[in-house]
Protein backbone atom coordinates (compact mmCIF):
# COMPACT_ATOMS: atom_id res chain seq x y z
CA UNK A 1 0.00 0.00 0.00
CA UNK A 2 2.40 2.67 0.74
CA UNK A 3 4.16 1.78 -2.25
CA UNK A 4 1.33 1.82 -4.28
CA UNK A 5 0.32 4.92 -3.47
CA UNK A 6 3.80 6.50 -3.49
CA UNK A 7 4.20 5.40 -6.55
CA UNK A 8 1.15 6.85 -7.78
CA UNK A 9 1.93 10.42 -6.29
CA UNK A 10 4.99 10.32 -7.81
CA UNK A 11 3.70 9.70 -11.57
CA UNK A 12 0.48 12.12 -10.59
CA UNK A 13 3.31 14.46 -9.80
CA UNK A 14 5.38 14.38 -12.87
CA UNK A 15 2.76 14.46 -14.87
CA UNK A 16 2.01 17.73 -13.35
CA UNK A 17 5.54 18.71 -13.62
CA UNK A 18 5.30 18.46 -17.10
CA UNK A 19 1.76 19.81 -17.90
CA UNK A 20 3.12 23.23 -15.35
CA UNK A 21 6.05 22.98 -17.97
CA UNK A 22 4.03 23.27 -20.69
CA UNK A 23 2.16 26.03 -19.27
CA UNK A 24 5.02 27.84 -18.46
CA UNK A 25 6.83 28.03 -21.85
CA UNK A 26 3.42 29.47 -23.75
CA UNK A 27 2.47 31.98 -21.71
CA UNK A 28 5.68 33.46 -21.46
CA UNK A 29 6.38 33.45 -25.49
CA UNK A 30 2.31 34.99 -25.59
CA UNK A 31 3.08 37.51 -23.10
CA UNK A 32 6.40 38.47 -25.32
CA UNK A 33 4.24 38.81 -28.32
CA UNK A 34 2.02 41.04 -26.53
CA UNK A 35 4.78 43.32 -25.31
CA UNK A 36 6.47 43.43 -28.17
CA UNK A 37 3.33 44.70 -30.43
CA UNK A 38 2.06 46.91 -27.99
CA UNK A 39 5.40 48.84 -27.11
CA UNK A 40 5.90 48.82 -31.01
CA UNK A 41 2.63 50.82 -30.91
CA UNK A 42 3.94 53.38 -27.76
CA UNK A 43 6.92 53.66 -30.28
CA UNK A 44 5.31 54.90 -33.35
CA UNK A 45 2.86 57.49 -31.30
CA UNK A 46 6.14 58.61 -29.29
CA UNK A 47 7.94 58.89 -32.78
CA UNK A 48 5.02 60.55 -34.32
CA UNK A 49 4.16 63.12 -32.00
CA UNK A 50 8.24 63.89 -31.73
CA UNK A 51 8.24 64.94 -35.79
CA UNK A 52 4.85 66.55 -35.85
CA UNK A 53 6.05 69.75 -34.27
CA UNK A 54 9.06 69.34 -36.92
CA UNK A 55 6.82 69.27 -39.82
CA UNK A 56 4.32 72.41 -38.47
CA UNK A 57 7.43 74.55 -38.33
CA UNK A 58 8.38 73.68 -41.67
CA UNK A 59 5.20 74.09 -42.71
CA UNK A 60 4.48 77.83 -41.16
CA UNK A 61 8.20 79.07 -42.29
CA UNK A 62 7.11 77.57 -45.85
CA UNK A 63 3.94 79.72 -45.79
CA UNK A 64 5.54 82.95 -44.22
CA UNK A 65 8.09 82.90 -47.26
CA UNK A 66 5.13 83.01 -49.07
CA UNK A 67 3.71 85.99 -48.02
CA UNK A 68 6.17 88.00 -48.14
CA UNK A 69 6.75 86.85 -51.64
CA UNK A 70 3.42 87.80 -52.29
CA UNK A 71 3.52 91.22 -50.01
CA UNK A 72 6.83 92.00 -52.82
CA UNK A 73 4.46 91.04 -55.38
CA UNK A 74 1.58 93.36 -54.62
CA UNK A 75 3.94 96.23 -53.93
CA UNK A 76 5.76 95.88 -57.03
CA UNK A 77 1.61 95.63 -59.14
CA UNK A 78 1.15 99.00 -57.21
CA UNK A 79 4.55 100.66 -58.38
CA UNK A 80 3.70 100.08 -62.07
CA UNK A 81 -0.03 100.74 -61.62
CA UNK A 82 1.02 104.43 -60.41
CA UNK A 83 3.12 104.23 -63.82
CA UNK A 84 0.66 103.27 -65.99
CA UNK A 85 -2.26 105.74 -64.53
CA UNK A 86 0.76 108.57 -65.03
CA UNK A 87 1.17 107.49 -68.74
CA UNK A 88 -2.32 107.03 -69.15
CA UNK A 89 -2.76 110.94 -67.82
CA UNK A 90 -0.24 111.96 -70.07
CA UNK A 91 -1.86 109.64 -73.18
CA UNK A 92 -5.18 111.59 -72.41
CA UNK A 93 -3.78 114.80 -72.27
CA UNK A 94 -2.10 114.38 -75.76
CA UNK A 95 -5.12 112.90 -77.27
CA UNK A 96 -6.98 116.23 -76.02
CA UNK A 97 -4.34 118.24 -77.67
CA UNK A 98 -4.46 115.90 -80.94
CA UNK A 99 -8.21 116.22 -80.91
CA UNK A 100 -8.01 120.42 -81.13
CA UNK A 101 -4.75 120.31 -83.81
CA UNK A 102 -7.49 117.82 -85.56
CA UNK A 103 -10.33 120.54 -85.50
CA UNK A 104 -7.77 123.39 -86.95
CA UNK A 105 -7.08 121.18 -89.78
CA UNK A 106 -9.96 119.96 -90.37
CA UNK A 107 -10.92 123.86 -90.68
CA UNK A 108 -8.07 124.00 -93.15
CA UNK A 109 -9.06 121.39 -95.29
CA UNK A 110 -12.57 122.70 -95.55
CA UNK A 111 -10.94 126.13 -97.25
CA UNK A 112 -8.14 124.09 -99.08
CA UNK A 113 -11.29 121.92 -100.69
CA UNK A 114 -13.43 125.48 -101.45
CA UNK A 115 -10.60 126.35 -103.33
CA UNK A 116 -9.82 123.48 -104.98
CA UNK A 117 -13.07 122.84 -106.05
CA UNK A 118 -13.34 126.22 -107.61
CA UNK A 119 -10.48 124.97 -109.88
CA UNK A 120 -12.03 122.30 -110.99
CA UNK A 121 -14.45 123.80 -112.73
CA UNK A 122 -11.87 125.42 -115.09
CA UNK A 123 -9.40 122.51 -115.08
CA UNK A 124 -11.77 121.27 -118.31
CA UNK A 125 -11.25 124.47 -120.02
CA UNK A 126 -7.77 125.05 -119.65
CA UNK A 127 -7.11 121.86 -121.21
CA UNK A 128 -9.13 122.81 -124.07
CA UNK A 129 -7.49 126.05 -124.47
CA UNK A 130 -4.18 124.22 -124.12
CA UNK A 131 -4.59 121.88 -126.77
CA UNK A 132 -5.99 124.40 -129.32
CA UNK A 133 -3.21 126.84 -128.76
CA UNK A 134 -0.43 123.77 -128.96
CA UNK A 135 -2.06 122.83 -132.70
CA UNK A 136 -1.89 126.79 -133.31
CA UNK A 137 1.73 127.47 -132.66
CA UNK A 138 2.32 124.02 -134.50
CA UNK A 139 1.06 125.54 -137.67
CA UNK A 140 2.55 129.15 -137.66
CA UNK A 141 5.06 129.53 -140.54
CA UNK A 142 8.00 130.57 -140.49
CA UNK A 143 7.22 133.57 -142.07
CA UNK A 144 4.23 134.24 -139.09
CA UNK A 145 7.15 133.18 -135.99
CA UNK A 146 9.07 136.03 -137.98
CA UNK A 147 6.55 138.16 -137.85
CA UNK A 148 6.04 138.07 -134.67
CA UNK A 149 9.36 138.42 -133.13
CA UNK A 150 9.59 141.36 -134.83
CA UNK A 151 6.52 142.70 -133.13
CA UNK A 152 7.54 145.58 -129.97
CA UNK A 153 5.75 143.60 -127.56
CA UNK A 154 6.70 140.90 -125.62
CA UNK A 155 5.13 137.41 -126.16
CA UNK A 156 4.51 135.10 -123.34
CA UNK A 157 5.10 131.68 -124.64
CA UNK A 158 2.42 129.87 -122.47
CA UNK A 159 -0.15 126.92 -123.25
CA UNK A 160 -3.03 126.61 -121.45
CA UNK A 161 -1.26 129.13 -118.80
CA UNK A 162 1.68 126.79 -118.65
CA UNK A 163 4.86 128.52 -119.94
CA UNK A 164 6.94 126.55 -122.80
CA UNK A 165 10.23 128.33 -123.01
CA UNK A 166 12.35 125.63 -121.71
CA UNK A 167 15.30 124.00 -124.01
CA UNK A 168 15.16 120.78 -121.53
CA UNK A 169 11.80 118.85 -119.64
CA UNK A 170 11.60 116.10 -116.97
CA UNK A 171 8.36 114.28 -116.79
CA UNK A 172 8.38 112.72 -112.96
CA UNK A 173 5.16 109.69 -113.43
CA UNK A 174 3.37 108.41 -110.55
CA UNK A 175 3.87 104.44 -111.53
CA UNK A 176 1.84 103.49 -107.81
CA UNK A 177 -0.82 100.86 -108.24
CA UNK A 178 -3.75 103.34 -108.60
CA UNK A 179 -2.37 105.53 -111.19
CA UNK A 180 -1.82 102.05 -113.35
CA UNK A 181 -5.43 100.93 -112.37
CA UNK A 182 -7.31 103.86 -113.32
CA UNK A 183 -5.64 106.22 -114.98
CA UNK A 184 -2.94 105.06 -117.29
CA UNK A 185 -4.15 105.73 -120.64
CA UNK A 186 -5.10 109.23 -119.82
CA UNK A 187 -1.39 109.37 -118.46
CA UNK A 188 -0.43 108.28 -122.13
CA UNK A 189 -2.27 110.76 -123.58
CA UNK A 190 -1.41 113.84 -121.35
CA UNK A 191 2.70 112.53 -121.61
CA UNK A 192 2.01 112.45 -125.84
CA UNK A 193 0.18 116.55 -125.59
CA UNK A 194 3.03 117.75 -123.47
CA UNK A 195 5.60 116.38 -125.62
CA UNK A 196 3.44 118.13 -128.74
CA UNK A 197 3.88 121.06 -127.08
CA UNK A 198 7.46 121.35 -127.21
CA UNK A 199 8.27 120.80 -131.47
CA UNK A 200 12.16 120.74 -130.29
CA UNK A 201 14.09 120.64 -127.06
CA UNK A 202 17.79 119.77 -126.17
CA UNK A 203 17.35 116.87 -124.00
CA UNK A 204 14.36 115.09 -122.29
CA UNK A 205 14.14 112.72 -119.17
CA UNK A 206 11.59 110.33 -117.75
CA UNK A 207 11.33 109.87 -113.88
CA UNK A 208 9.14 107.99 -111.33
CA UNK A 209 8.33 109.79 -108.40
CA UNK A 210 11.21 107.45 -106.45
CA UNK A 211 13.52 108.99 -109.24
CA UNK A 212 13.81 105.77 -110.84
CA UNK A 213 14.77 106.43 -114.64
CA UNK A 214 12.51 104.96 -117.58
CA UNK A 215 15.70 104.43 -119.64
CA UNK A 216 19.02 103.06 -117.12
CA UNK A 217 21.17 103.74 -119.99
CA UNK A 218 20.35 107.67 -119.68
CA UNK A 219 20.23 107.70 -115.60
CA UNK A 220 22.02 111.20 -114.75
CA UNK A 221 21.90 112.22 -118.91
CA UNK A 222 19.42 113.92 -121.11
CA UNK A 223 17.79 111.94 -123.86
CA UNK A 224 18.23 113.16 -127.19
CA UNK A 225 15.07 114.19 -128.61
CA UNK A 226 14.36 112.72 -131.95
CA UNK A 227 11.07 111.62 -133.33
CA UNK A 228 12.32 107.42 -132.93
CA UNK A 229 12.88 108.42 -129.09
CA UNK A 230 9.75 110.35 -128.52
CA UNK A 231 8.01 107.09 -129.62
CA UNK A 232 10.22 104.63 -128.03
CA UNK A 233 9.50 106.43 -124.46
CA UNK A 234 5.43 106.68 -125.20
CA UNK A 235 5.84 102.68 -125.99
CA UNK A 236 7.76 102.22 -122.77
CA UNK A 237 5.63 103.79 -120.88
CA UNK A 238 2.31 101.38 -121.55
CA UNK A 239 4.35 99.17 -119.58
CA UNK A 240 6.64 100.57 -117.20
CA UNK A 241 5.61 99.48 -113.95
CA UNK A 242 8.70 100.84 -111.64
CA UNK A 243 7.89 100.81 -107.48
CA UNK A 244 6.37 104.06 -106.00
CA UNK A 245 5.13 105.06 -102.37
CA UNK A 246 2.78 107.37 -103.71
CA UNK A 247 4.80 110.47 -103.05
CA UNK A 248 6.20 112.78 -105.85
CA UNK A 249 8.65 114.21 -103.06
CA UNK A 250 11.90 111.57 -103.92
CA UNK A 251 11.52 112.18 -107.93
CA UNK A 252 11.07 116.03 -107.63
CA UNK A 253 14.04 116.47 -105.67
CA UNK A 254 16.72 113.69 -107.19
CA UNK A 255 15.31 115.34 -110.74
CA UNK A 256 16.37 118.38 -109.57
CA UNK A 257 19.93 117.71 -107.66
CA UNK A 258 20.61 115.44 -110.83
CA UNK A 259 20.08 117.95 -113.15
CA UNK A 260 19.49 121.61 -112.63
CA UNK A 261 22.20 123.69 -114.43
CA UNK A 262 22.93 127.58 -114.09
CA UNK A 263 23.44 127.29 -117.98
CA UNK A 264 19.91 125.47 -118.51
CA UNK A 265 16.13 126.32 -118.95
CA UNK A 266 14.41 122.95 -117.05
CA UNK A 267 11.10 122.67 -116.89
CA UNK A 268 9.87 119.63 -114.88
CA UNK A 269 6.25 118.21 -114.90
CA UNK A 270 4.75 115.78 -112.12
CA UNK A 271 2.13 113.62 -112.93
CA UNK A 272 0.60 112.19 -110.06
CA UNK A 273 -2.56 111.23 -107.74
CA UNK A 274 -1.81 111.35 -103.93
CA UNK A 275 0.84 112.76 -101.47
CA UNK A 276 1.46 110.35 -98.49
CA UNK A 277 3.94 111.85 -96.92
CA UNK A 278 3.15 113.24 -93.07
CA UNK A 279 4.25 117.12 -94.01
CA UNK A 280 4.58 119.40 -96.51
CA UNK A 281 6.56 122.49 -95.84
CA UNK A 282 9.76 120.14 -95.48
CA UNK A 283 9.43 119.46 -99.03
CA UNK A 284 8.63 123.09 -99.74
CA UNK A 285 11.53 123.87 -98.01
CA UNK A 286 13.92 121.49 -99.79
CA UNK A 287 13.14 121.83 -102.73
CA UNK A 288 13.61 125.87 -102.43
CA UNK A 289 17.42 125.26 -101.06
CA UNK A 290 18.17 123.04 -104.42
CA UNK A 291 15.90 125.03 -106.61
CA UNK A 292 18.29 128.09 -106.36
CA UNK A 293 17.13 131.71 -107.62
CA UNK A 294 18.61 133.30 -110.34
CA UNK A 295 19.72 137.04 -110.11
CA UNK A 296 16.16 137.81 -111.69
CA UNK A 297 14.22 136.28 -108.60
CA UNK A 298 13.37 133.03 -111.04
CA UNK A 299 13.81 129.73 -110.60
CA UNK A 300 16.17 127.75 -113.24
CA UNK A 301 13.54 124.89 -112.96
CA UNK A 302 9.94 125.01 -113.34
CA UNK A 303 7.53 122.75 -111.82
CA UNK A 304 4.24 122.10 -113.51
CA UNK A 305 2.00 119.65 -112.30
CA UNK A 306 -1.11 117.59 -113.39
CA UNK A 307 -3.23 116.38 -110.72
CA UNK A 308 -5.29 113.11 -111.56
CA UNK A 309 -8.65 112.33 -109.67
CA UNK A 310 -7.84 108.83 -108.69
CA UNK A 311 -8.10 108.68 -104.79
CA UNK A 312 -10.35 111.82 -103.92
CA UNK A 313 -12.37 109.70 -101.78
CA UNK A 314 -9.11 107.63 -100.11
CA UNK A 315 -8.39 109.17 -96.97
CA UNK A 316 -5.82 108.10 -94.41
CA UNK A 317 -4.26 109.36 -90.69
CA UNK A 318 -3.40 112.31 -92.69
CA UNK A 319 -6.60 113.27 -94.33
CA UNK A 320 -7.26 112.53 -98.06
CA UNK A 321 -4.34 111.96 -99.59
CA UNK A 322 -5.33 113.32 -103.29
CA UNK A 323 -6.30 116.29 -101.79
CA UNK A 324 -2.65 116.51 -100.14
CA UNK A 325 -1.55 116.25 -103.63
CA UNK A 326 -2.79 119.20 -105.22
CA UNK A 327 -2.34 121.11 -102.26
CA UNK A 328 1.80 120.72 -102.12
CA UNK A 329 1.43 120.87 -106.13
CA UNK A 330 -0.22 124.04 -105.95
CA UNK A 331 2.45 125.37 -103.40
CA UNK A 332 5.28 124.10 -105.25
CA UNK A 333 4.64 125.52 -108.84
CA UNK A 334 3.52 128.57 -107.27
CA UNK A 335 6.91 129.37 -106.04
CA UNK A 336 9.06 127.69 -108.90
CA UNK A 337 7.24 128.99 -111.55
CA UNK A 338 5.12 126.57 -113.13
CA UNK A 339 1.77 125.64 -113.44
CA UNK A 340 -0.70 122.86 -111.78
CA UNK A 341 -3.20 121.44 -113.49
CA UNK A 342 -6.30 119.53 -111.95
CA UNK A 343 -7.96 116.73 -113.76
CA UNK A 344 -11.38 116.16 -113.45
CA UNK A 345 -11.70 113.25 -114.70
CA UNK A 346 -9.76 109.91 -115.30
CA UNK A 347 -11.15 109.04 -118.72
CA UNK A 348 -9.14 109.44 -121.60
Amino acid sequence: MPVTTWLFLDGVTKIMKKKRKDIKIFSLSFLDCICCGFGAVILLFVLSKFAEPLIIEEVKEDLEAKIVLLEEELVEIRGETTILNRDLTAKKEQLSKEKIRLARLQGDLSKIQGQFAASKDTAQVQNIIEGQLARAMQELTAEMRRLLKARPRKIDRSIGGIPVDSEYIIFIIDTSGSMQRNAWSLVQRKLRETLDVYPKVKGIQIMNDMGEYMFSQYRGKWIPDTPARRRAIISRLSSWRAFSNSSPVEGITAAIRTFYATDKKISLYVFGDEFSGSRMQPVVDAVDRINKRTTDGSRRVRIHAVGFPVVMGKTNMRGNTGERFATLMRILCHKNGGTFVGLNSTRP
